[in-house]
């Protein structure tokens, strides 16, 4: 077991325009922390515990010496958030869309689980999962 202990996450994404990617997601519902917000960053509220640091590219690259990817053509990672229902998939992913967001992939059905997600205005793909508790039981 590791050492650390996590309580929190940080993840870190490059953006092209901060004050664009900022209006985009507070139209999705989220919130952002001033105290770690400025001009080239915003710090967007996940919850209590998680967080993500949207950073211009040129602060993002104050962090690495590698190359930033341009999500709009590869993809590096993809993010994934649980939802409390079905209705909470969709309607995230709706107002995504309504917001400037692509859906580059169907929704997905399996019954107990269920999932849908939305390609950003930079190309991050976020896709947000259902899964039915009592499908465990």
């Amino acid at each position: 077991m590791s050492t650390l202990t996590a309580g929190q996450i940080f993840v870190n994404l490059p953006v092209k325009d901060i004050k664009r990617t900022t209006t985009f997601f507070t139209a999705l519902g989220f919130e952002f922390n001033p105290q770690f917000s400025n001009e080239n960053t915003g710090c967007m509220v996940i919850s209590e515990h998680i967080f993500v640091m949207l950073l211009e590219e040129a602060r993002f690259k104050d962090f690495t010496k590698k190359d930033i990817v341009d999500a709009s053509k590869g993809t590096e990672a993809i993010l994934c958030l649980s939802a409390t229902s079905r209705e909470a998939v969709d309607e995230l992913v709706n107002k995504a869309v309504a917001a400037g967001a692509t859906t580059p992939n169907e929704v997905q059905d399996h019954g107990f689980m269920y999932g849908w997600g939305f390609e950003d205005l930079d190309g991050h793909l976020w896709e947000l999962m259902y899964m039915d508790p009592s499908a465990f039981e």
